[in-house]
């Protein structure tokens, strides 16, 4: 059964929003999937700017664990440069025990400058800050015990409390988009968590790569491939694809502006190649063409023409996870609220039978 839940991005793109009322909004959809049946619900961390504003997700979704009873709780995800890995362990043990075991632990390694200069880190250190600190984390969520004799994360022996109720097996998760990330999501054991910026067909070289690196280190295949992408969906397909239109260039245009993603620094950074060629070819077809082209990648229109482009992500991909962002680039959250609880009738019981088969790439 195919699994779907929903990512809350707690951006404020619309300026006459208070940070109340769009936590408020965030809050309620969180609150709202639940009823409607989704299996899970994901928040994001980012800081500083309009562009995303939620600095601890454990937090959040603590606060969500007491507002639900078995929705699955989702980190996507903790950037882990950003965060102690002793207190990354500690927070995601305790959550996992207060909520019964529901949590999902998403790991990220972040990109954007303007949210690393506050936190005194070099963006050529993000990559070998990671590698040392995700294995720690994952590590002691299963024995409960943390050390490491790194050099950016040098930690002496510690018992963790509370103890892991379960394992963490197949609870992993790794935001991966680098060729690094890729080894490091296969590594670790973890689900690989893409956020979609172009077609999946153009994406498929590193879903399977991963799925390669995978079954070499574990001699088993992969875990379906979660997949986040932006939806919106109304019954008037016209009127679907000006909202979504609207808004998701919005976002686009914010994402571009936060990460700095057309910038030329990205070529002077360590582990950053994959994004200096990105950013090469934003300014090679200009950022217009880019948001429409980035549109055109998430899921909108009517239940019906939502529900065939989940079946074409099928059929190109194989075994994925659906997490669908419901709200961005400052759409109003009635709107948000309507087109989730659309979904929720018209497509969510019909696109759970559209899972894929696991793919094997031994051969």
């Amino acid at each position: 059964m195919l699994s779907i839940g929903i990512n809350l991005g707690f951006g404020k793109l619309d300026p006459d929003l208070t940070d109340e009322q769009m936590y408020d909004g965030e809050i309620d959809l969180a609150v709202r999937a639940e009823g409607l049946g989704f299996d899970s619900v994901w928040a994001v961390e980012h800081h500083f700017e309009d562009y995303s504003l939620c600095p601890d997700n454990l937090l959040l979704l603590a606060h969500l664990a007491g507002r639900t009873q078995q929705i699955k709780l989702g980190t996507g995800a903790v950037i882990v440069p950003w965060n102690d890995p002793l207190r990354v362990a500690e927070k995601a043990l305790m959550l996992d025990t207060i909520s019964d075991g529901r949590l999902l632990l998403g790991l990220g390694r972040g990109l954007s400058r303007k949210e690393y200069v506050p936190f005194r880190i070099p963006l050529d250190e993000t990559r070998d800050r990671f590698d040392e600190a995700a294995p720690m984390i994952f590590e002691a969520l299963e024995t409960g015990v943390m050390e490491g004799d790194g050099p950016f994360y040098p930690q002496p022996r510690a018992e963790l409390r509370p103890r892991p109720r379960g394992s963490f097996d197949g609870r992993r998760y790794v935001v991966a988009g680098s060729p690094d990330s890729l080894v490091m999501a296969a590594k670790l054991k973890a689900r690989m968590m893409s956020f979609i910026v172009r077609p999946v067909p153009d994406l498929m070289p590193n879903f399977t790569r991963y799925r390669e690196l995978y079954e070499a280190e574990h001699g088993q295949v992969a875990p379906a491939i979660s997949l986040n992408v932006n939806m919106y969906c109304h019954e008037d397909d016209e009127v679907a694809r000006e909202r979504h239109f609207e808004h998701v260039n919005r976002f686009f245009m914010s994402n571009i502006e936060h990460y700095e993603m057309a910038g030329e620094h990205f070529a002077t950074i360590k582990g950053h190649e994959r994004y200096a060629a990105n950013a090469a070819y934003f300014r090679e077809i200009g950022l217009e063409k880019a948001a429409n082209d980035y549109a055109a990648t998430a899921l909108w229109g009517n239940p019906e023409r939502i529900l065939g482009q989940i079946e074409a992500i099928r059929d190109v991909l194989g075994d994925f996870e659906l997490i669908l962002a419901p709200c961005f680039g400052g759409m109003p959250y009635d709107q948000a609220r309507a087109s989730l609880e659309l979904f929720a009738r018209e497509v969510l019981p019909k696109a759970r039978s559209l899972h894929g088969s696991p793919v094997s790439v031994a051969a």
